[in-house]
């Protein structure tokens, strides 16, 4: 039986500079080496992934709630920058100096905005949402998305309170109605489905406010300088994944001068789940050719 993901070893909360709180979640060995998740849209730090491989490799995976999500102090108006710099003093805080990080779905822009602000050593980017703002992608968009990007431009503060309206059941239902039979696989386990409905029951615990910032954040321009990230990234797609970047990453690859892209065959937006040890294993070497 194969198991995605495993409960966390450790759990806690720490508290930033402006008294906020940000929570965190660990696995492996605690002097392992620090890789730091940017968890997907709306999960809170309770999935994690690589279960029996972080042990393995000696990582110490470390899941970290965005604010207003789990258990992290909401930060209404919050900026990518903000999240960077809460991040930063996360690391201080945590004694994880300057660690890989990997960007699942949502979480691949802030990822890489750490990156960009010097915080990571290098990122992978799995199943990453794309910069849909992006001029290059209007024409291939669906209609329904290129009406959400038209209206999150037009209205930013609308788009946020109609996000805001998102629970974690319509969350879950949006998942499995838009993934492949490959990816049903994975989201149907048991094991995996009880991790993952839970991440997501605990990321709406404070309501849908973190999420709604969040994909606000997402689904704009990204005012951040991709060509400035000098760090390694990889760039991990699924060739049946048709629902976070209208290329697989192609031209999000083309604007870092350090990234490299890998398109996974069968398999979609579950590629962090099924493939984390080829993930983790080409991390750890591009962190170390880095650092």
């Amino acid at each position: 039986m194969t198991v995605y993901a495993d409960p966390p070893a450790r759990l806690g909360e720490s508290r930033l500079s402006d008294g906020r709180l940000l929570g965190w979640a660990e696995w492996g060995p605690s002097d392992g080496v620090p890789v730091l998740l940017c968890p997907g849209a709306a999960t809170s730090r309770w999935l994690g992934f690589g279960a029996g491989v972080v042990e393995a490799l000696g990582v110490r995976l470390v899941s970290v709630d965005r604010p207003g999500l789990g258990a992290s102090t909401p930060a209404p108006g919050r900026t990518f920058a903000a999240v960077a710099g809460d991040v930063r003093q996360l690391c201080a805080l945590r004694g994880l100096g300057r660690p890989a990080m990997v960007g699942n779905s949502q979480g691949a822009p802030f990822a890489l905005a750490c990156a960009e602000a010097g915080v990571a050593s290098a990122v992978a980017v799995v199943s990453g949402a794309d910069e849909v703002a992006a001029p290059e992608f209007a024409a291939v968009l669906a209609e329904d998305l290129r009406g959400l990007v038209e209206r999150t431009a037009r209205d930013p503060a609308g788009a946020e309170e109609l996000f805001a309206g998102f629970t974690a059941d319509a969350m879950w239902d949006m998942v499995m109605a838009g993934s492949p039979e490959c990816d049903l696989a994975v989201y149907e386990d048991p094991g995996f489905a009880a991790a993952y409905r839970r991440a997501l029951s605990e990321g709406f615990g404070q309501g849908a406010a973190g999420y709604a910032r969040d994909t606000v954040l997402a689904m704009g321009r990204w005012p951040f300088d991709l060509d400035a990230i000098t760090v390694p990234v990889d760039l991990w797609y699924g060739e049946r994944d048709t629902s976070h970047s209208p290329d697989n990453g192609a031209l999000l690859a083309a604007r870092m001068p350090e990234a490299r892209r890998r398109v996974v065959p069968e398999i979609g937006g579950a590629l962090l789940w099924t493939h984390a040890e080829p993930i983790l294993v080409s991390l750890l070497a591009q962190a170390t050719t880095s650092g």
